[in-house]
């Protein structure tokens, strides 16, 4: 029987194409040389190394890796410009990532202020494994009817959805601050958002929190002392480890089980979680190969 690849479902990789639609912009999101500049963060020196595709790829293979997904990354802010600036550098993105060697796939990204369905269907048909949108596109009734037209193309599609921090909105803050708190704070919200206004509109739709979705999942004993809904997770939904250590994600292990969790490393942000035994291996191959399936659960 062949064997089932072992997954890292989050991962970050810039194709020369898109490094240089970001140099050829004036204005956040933009590349200065290699110092990243965002509208809601410090500056950021990117190391060229964590996006050269040869060291990338030979890194994922000492990883014990056989697919690593790769997405435009939510919190630099593309898929919230106007679409006059957007398309530039989701072309750029979508262009060069699908060009990607083994053993690299791809998330889409869309704009999610304008969403433009036909444009995802493309892209997937293309080979994107589904699509990602920033935890800030998701956080109410109205962020829902705006992204509903992608979110229904997924449905169609049978492909899934990543949530990913988007943007952070606190430039005067130490470099550490986003990370911790705007991005952590985006995913606790996007998770209860979509029980709330997402999990019942679209049921068929998996959808893939990163970083554990901020822990919200283990707010639960507080949910349940304020009256919130019992039936959370809702069906098809999932969470990748991204930048958690084993004492947490063991934690939500124990809370969920064990079929919920995917592994996600942040690359090249950090490395992946290494866990042995069957429960590394379910993260890793069993999990995903559910996942990315029509079968869902």
């Amino acid at each position: 029987m062949k064997r089932r690849p072992r997954v890292d479902v989050h991962q970050h990789l810039w194709p020369s194409s898109f490094v240089d639609a970001l140099r050829d912009r004036s204005s956040p999101p933009r590349l200065d040389g290699w110092t990243l500049h965002l509208s809601g963060e410090p500056p950021y020196q990117v190391d060229p190394a964590d996006h050269s595709v040869p060291a990338r790829a030979a890194l994922t293979i000492r990883d014990g890796i056989d697919l690593a997904l790769v997405s435009m990354s939510s919190a630099l802010g593309i898929e919230v410009l106007p679409s006059g600036e957007s398309g530039p550098l989701l072309d750029a993105y979508h262009h060069g990532a699908l060009a990607l060697p083994a053993p690299f796939g791809v998330w889409a990204a869309a704009n999610v202020v304008e969403p433009d369905p036909r444009m995802l269907r493309d892209v997937l048909d293309a080979g994107c494994v589904g699509l990602q949108i920033p935890a800030t596109a998701l956080i109410d009734r109205e962020g829902f009817d705006r992204c509903a037209p992608l979110l229904a193309e997924l449905e169609r599609a049978g492909a899934p959805l990543f949530v990913h921090p988007g943007p952070a909105a606190a430039p005067d803050v130490p470099a550490w601050w986003p990370a911790m708190v705007s991005y952590v704070g985006q995913m606790h919200t996007a998770w209860f958002a979509w029980h709330e206004f997402g999990a019942r509109r679209f049921p068929r739709l998996r959808v893939l929190f990163a970083m554990l979705a901020g822990l919200a999942p283990l707010h639960a004993d507080r949910m349940a002392t304020r009256g919130g809904p019992v039936d959370v997770p809702a069906p098809g939904v999932y969470m990748e480890t991204s930048s958690y250590g084993r004492e947490i994600v063991a934690t939500v292990l124990a809370h969920l089980g064990e079929d919920r969790v995917l592994l996600g490393s942040d690359r090249p942000y950090a490395a992946p979680l290494a866990l042995g035994g069957s429960v590394g291996v379910r993260l890793r191959t069993g999990n995903p190969a559910r996942f990315f399936s029509n079968g869902g659960e």
